[in-house]
């Protein structure tokens, strides 16, 4: 009956501070909107250039050009798995060509041989003296340019086997896993700021619990006999809302603005649940250590900016494993519950991975958030509950 009141008193303590409340709900869609302006504004884009100086082969009768029909392979050419950002477009002379690539026009220049045709042919009559000759001119530091030759490379090689009929030595067939051969670099983002979403709780609920101290009412709470743990899930529980509302406004937003998603809607409440414990977790070790909300504004930012930052939630982060537990890597970052968190909604979201995939992820974050529950109730009994 303690915590019922006590979630009561919450929730209009949390509604009367409606602008932390707001910053908190608002913080995940404004950051997914953000990142959805940036990646669509920063999507890869390779021009290539293309010098056809085939003179074409006479064949009964019948002039080909192998320079031309290459032309239109490549602007023609698609892939089951992958969309390529390529255009191919012709020029008249090598000179301004290689113009364009120096003023950053292009990023490479492809010249077709004068005897393409012809090697093409003999290649057909198992001639292996003939070896068909392209010629590519681009700045090597740039990677753009890399990412060009490597691909055109690749597509020119396909087109002579197919007109020559031969076949590759190695046959590589590329099966992708999830939803990663159509997935989009915003696609990719979504996961992290879901949990940068519940990050935000950390202000909400170091307040929550602070105001009380801050307010003096804590001192009433005292003398009514309630116990921590009545304290502590009163509060928890609101803010566990907050959470939850939260990262379904951020996922709303997401799909408003094409986010696709595997998995369970379910999986997702639990991952969102349980992180959004850990937060309020760790936000009562900060409300222990604080007196008043702008302690908790000041003191708060640190532990906010290494949750968003070095978890990989406000961008993607890899690290090396300085051990591992039953084959899971434990880094610095697994401290903190959200590269767990993570690590699980790109499993479930991302790569459409059963639940069985992510108990390592969600074992981890349970035993964090009762540590950080430990840590902060014994601290803030201490210092706030402790009668005198």
């Amino acid at each position: 009956m303690k915590t019922l009141s006590i979630i009561i008193k919450s929730l209009k303590e949390q509604i009367r501070s409606y602008w932390i409340l707001l910053l908190s709900l608002s913080m995940g869609p404004f950051f997914i909107f953000v990142y959805f302006l940036i990646t669509e504004t920063s999507k890869p884009q390779y021009d290539v250039l293309i010098l056809n100086n085939d003179t074409g082969q006479l064949i009964n009768d019948t002039k080909i050009n192998h320079g031309i029909d290459l032309i239109a392979y490549l602007k023609s050419f698609k892939t089951d798995s992958t969309a390529i950002p390529f255009t191919f477009n012709t020029v008249k002379d090598k000179i301004s060509g290689i113009e364009n690539i120096k003023d950053k026009k292009a990023d490479a220049l492809i010249v077709i041989n004068e005897s393409f045709s012809g090697d093409i042919e003999k290649r057909k009559l198992n001639d292996s003296t003939r070896v068909p000759g392209i010629e590519f001119f681009g700045d090597l530091t740039n990677t753009n340019y890399l990412i060009s030759a490597v691909w055109t490379n690749e597509i020119i090689n396909e087109y002579a086997l197919l007109v020559t009929g031969n076949k590759r030595l190695i046959q590589v067939t590329e099966t992708a896993l999830g939803v990663s051969a159509s997935i989009s670099e915003f696609d990719m983002l979504v996961p992290g700021i879901l949990i940068v979403s519940l990050i935000m709780l950390m202000f909400t609920a170091s307040i929550a619990f602070v105001s009380e101290v801050e307010n003096r009412t804590i001192m009433r709470l005292k003398l009514s006999k309630l116990s921590v743990f009545e304290f502590l899930s009163g509060i928890s529980i609101v803010q566990l809302i907050v959470g939850i509302a939260s990262v379904f406004l951020t996922l709303l937003t997401a799909i408003i603005l094409g986010f696709h998603y595997k998995g369970s809607l379910s999986v997702l409440i639990m991952i969102a649940s349980l992180t959004s414990l850990s937060i309020i977790a760790f936000s009562l070790i900060i409300a222990a250590i604080t007196r008043s909300a702008n302690e908790v504004l000041v003191v708060g930012n640190f532990p906010m900016f290494l949750f968003m930052f070095f978890t990989g939630a406000a961008f993607p982060l890899q690290s090396d494993a300085l051990f591992t537990i039953a084959g899971y890597p434990i880094n610095i970052q697994g401290l903190m519950t959200p590269t767990h968190a993570i690590s699980a909604l790109n499993k479930t979201l991302i790569m459409d991975m059963h639940l069985s995939s992510i108990i390592p992820e969600i074992i981890s974050i349970v035993i964090l958030t009762i540590l950080y529950f430990i840590i902060g109730g014994i601290l803030f009994k201490k210092r706030h509950l402790k009668l005198a």
